[in-house]
């Protein structure tokens, strides 16, 4: 998160402005900056956090309510939260073992054994590493079924919006405002009710043209906004090189793999590993007992919580294997090298041993 002083200016710049309440200019500039990511012209609407603008989003495309919404079970629960408040019932979908993703050829065969109509699709980018938006892109065409892709940790690989995609802000994330996410789109008209649902369904006017909520970003929100795109060159930087350096550390164990790219080609806040055979929780209490804290940031899975145990699914082979071999290790852009040496060398006794 940005520093106190690094915010400060910005804040001043809403004194200067006078303008404290919705769509003030740090907002929309704000939201200009996002979109200038982009390789090619895109909107972007920002909200208080990506799970309203994921539902937001599934909301305004029109999707019969009720019907299914295609997803993998391997996510965390607020994509399918976000599926379920937009009115649509999560159907639990495996993913490819090797991108942790759903694939669109096993999609295609999927849906024909769906268990009721199909909505929509939501594709998550996992840990932060986007999917192919083409192939996603022919197969909307193909099917007619519109497709969302929840990007909430790949704000750095999200370049991409031909299929509308959502980007989380959290403190959590590789570009944090401490709370808050945005929709990024090149269909304007979606946009366009995306902002209305966020805002009441007002659109210049006080006249609600839709059933809607609250959902839009502040002000205040925008400026630490700024002061995070400010310093996200050498965030970035940083948070490689952080990376790099496990990768390295690492390298001696074979074994243990990496998601494609990873802070070579893609940065996020987390370091998810592979490891061998089905070790992730006796290698999380091994290094739990020599004082390391990990994370199985995704659990066994959506569809075994409490809240999403009845919903359709396939066969979830890969997502149980995925649950039982993958996991985070201590990570972050200031990470101590003697902290990333200990890390490596710990578990790489603990692997030894098992």
């Amino acid at each position: 998160m940005p520093s106190a002083n690094a915010i400060l200016p910005w804040l001043s710049k809403i004194d200067a402005n006078r303008w404290y309440s919705n769509f003030g200019p740090l907002l929309q500039d704000f939201e200009a900056r996002l979109a200038g990511r982009f390789a090619r012209p895109t909107r972007v609407v920002t909200s208080v956090n990506a799970t309203q603008a994921l539902t937001l989003t599934l909301r305004a495309l029109g999707i019969r309510a009720g019907t299914l919404c295609a997803m993998p079970a391997w996510t965390f629960v607020a994509s399918a939260h976000a599926v379920a408040e937009a009115g649509l019932t999560p159907w639990f979908l495996d993913v490819d073992p090797q991108t942790w993703m759903l694939d669109p050829e096993r999609v295609r065969s999927d849906l024909k054994c769906a268990p009721g109509p199909v909505g929509a699709v939501l594709v998550v980018a996992p840990f932060g590493q986007m999917p192919d938006v083409t192939a996603w892109e022919q197969f909307q065409a193909e099917s007619g079924l519109p497709v969302v892709i929840d990007a909430a940790a790949a704000f750095d690989q999200a370049r991409d919006a031909r299929i509308p995609l959502v980007v989380s802000l959290h403190a959590t994330k590789v570009l944090g405002i401490g709370e808050g996410g945005f929709l990024a789109t090149e269909d304007g008209a979606l946009a366009d009710r995306v902002r209305e649902l966020t805002t009441y369904g007002f659109n210049g006017d006080r006249n609600a043209r839709r059933q809607a909520t609250n959902a839009k970003l502040s002000e205040y929100a925008a400026a630490i906004g700024h002061a995070a795109l400010d310093a996200w060159s050498e965030d970035r930087r940083r948070f490689q090189n952080t990376g790099q350096s496990l990768r390295l550390g690492l390298a001696p164990e074979p074994r243990i793999t990496f998601q494609t790219g990873w802070s070579l080609h893609w940065v996020t806040s987390v370091c998810m590993i592979r490891l061998p055979g089905l070790l992730a929780l006796p290698v999380a209490e091994a290094l739990d007992q020599s004082g390391i804290d990990t994370r199985a940031w995704w659990g066994d899975g959506c569809h075994q919580t409490d809240a999403f145990r009845d919903c359709p699914r396939t066969d979830l082979t890969h997502t149980a294997i995925l649950a039982q071999s993958s996991l985070g290790l201590p990570f972050a852009q200031d990470m101590p090298l003697q902290d990333v040496d200990r890390v490596c060398e710990v578990l790489k006794g603990v692997l030894k041993r098992l």
